[in-house]
């Protein structure tokens, strides 16, 4: 079992990783999987880049801070800086979740949109980036499991070999030197699930899901689900109560339970509703409500466009009325002008006949 080598390429003498360009690979066709959801929900795809400009770098924060947080005592001994280092690795994926849904809220708010809507929209392709990016753990020889002693068992993708020559062949399991090279792969394990899951979400569920962020909560649950059981196979994980309780285990545990809980409570509730749809109510209902909204302007204006003509005769009748007016006294001054003119002449012809 031979391992590939973890440098992709290199670009002006800087090695580039297949970490990094697995990860790059995993957020574009996220994102473009999110453009093509966005435009079936009548969305504008620019909604969804803009959000990508907000939630990837959020995303990044929020897994290193989660990472730093869980193994403070680390990053406290020093050197400051090291707590940016994260080319060094020491990113959560949980964290990255965390931070990202933060910004997403932020952004949904600033933007007026429903933020379950948006959730939905990023779901499939999150997923999927998952599995992609796990990969990345294969060629830098991390995220594996258990030692795998069983000769028989000693094939890809059960087991993988862990020779990590820039670390002079040394790695370690739960802090500790391990000599046996083999391990169980479960980053494979992880990067599998998570491509049964985006199936699951694309091709059977998203456009079956009644309420909006159900795609999202599906996703959260079936991630959780798995991530319960892998961890507990894993030698490097963040712990909650050191070599008793894993952080990734116990968050997994709560979110699989909260989701749970969350769609049986809900489902008995619409049952004794006779089948109304809540927390929250759909977009078909939301889009009915738009169209009413857009029906009734519609209707207001056809009102307003006859109101117009018959506010044109009026105002045409008021003015026919006014010059018809205006025409009269003209005519009435014009005779007393002509009366007032005769009768000086009457007067002159008098005196001329006395004279």
């Amino acid at each position: 079992m031979t391992n590939p080598d973890r440098v992709a390429f290199s670009v002006f003498q800087r090695d580039i990783y297949w970490y990094g360009v697995l990860m790059a690979l995993g957020i574009m066709i996220a994102v473009m999987l999110a453009m093509f959801e966005a435009k079936r929900k009548r969305m504008n795809e620019d909604t969804v880049l803009d959000l990508c400009l907000v939630i990837i770098p959020c995303g990044v924060v929020g897994a290193r801070l989660y990472y730093v947080l869980f193994e403070i005592k680390q990053y406290l001994a020093g050197p400051w800086w090291k707590v940016f280092a994260v080319w060094e690795g020491g990113l959560a994926i949980y964290g990255s979740i965390i931070g990202g849904l933060l910004g997403m809220f932020i952004y949904a708010r600033k933007r007026k949109i429903r933020f379950t809507k948006l959730a939905d929209i990023i779901a499939p392709g999150l997923v999927l980036a998952q599995a992609i990016g796990r990969w990345g753990n294969f060629f830098n020889q991390e995220a594996f499991g258990l030692p795998v002693s069983n000769p028989d068992l000693l094939w890809f993708p059960f087991a993988v070999k862990i020779d990590v020559p820039w670390n002079g062949g040394l790695h370690y399991f739960n802090g500790v030197l391990c000599d046996n090279p083999f391990h169980m792969a479960t980053f494979f394990y992880e990067s599998m699930w998570c491509l049964l899951v985006f199936l699951f979400l694309w091709f059977l569920f998203r456009k079956r899901a009644k309420h909006d962020g159900d795609v999202f909560l599906c996703y959260i649950m079936l991630y959780s689900f798995e991530r319960m059981f892998i961890e507990g196979l894993r030698g490097d994980s963040l712990w909650l109560v050191e070599g008793v309780v894993r952080v990734s285990q116990a968050l997994s545990f709560l979110l699989f339970a909260g989701g749970l809980a969350f769609f049986l409570v809900r489902y008995f509730k619409e049952k004794q509703l006779g089948g109304a749809l809540i927390w929250p109510a759909p977009e078909v209902i939301a889009e009915e409500t738009e169209t009413k909204t857009e029906a009734e302007e519609a209707e207001t204006k056809k009102e307003e466009a006859k109101e117009e003509p018959e506010a044109e005769k009026e105002t045409a009748a008021i003015v026919e009325a006014n010059t018809k007016e205006a025409e009269e006294g003209a005519v009435a001054t014009a005779n007393e002008a002509q009366s007032e003119e005769t009768a000086e002449l009457q007067s002159a012809k008098d005196e001329n006949k006395e004279l």
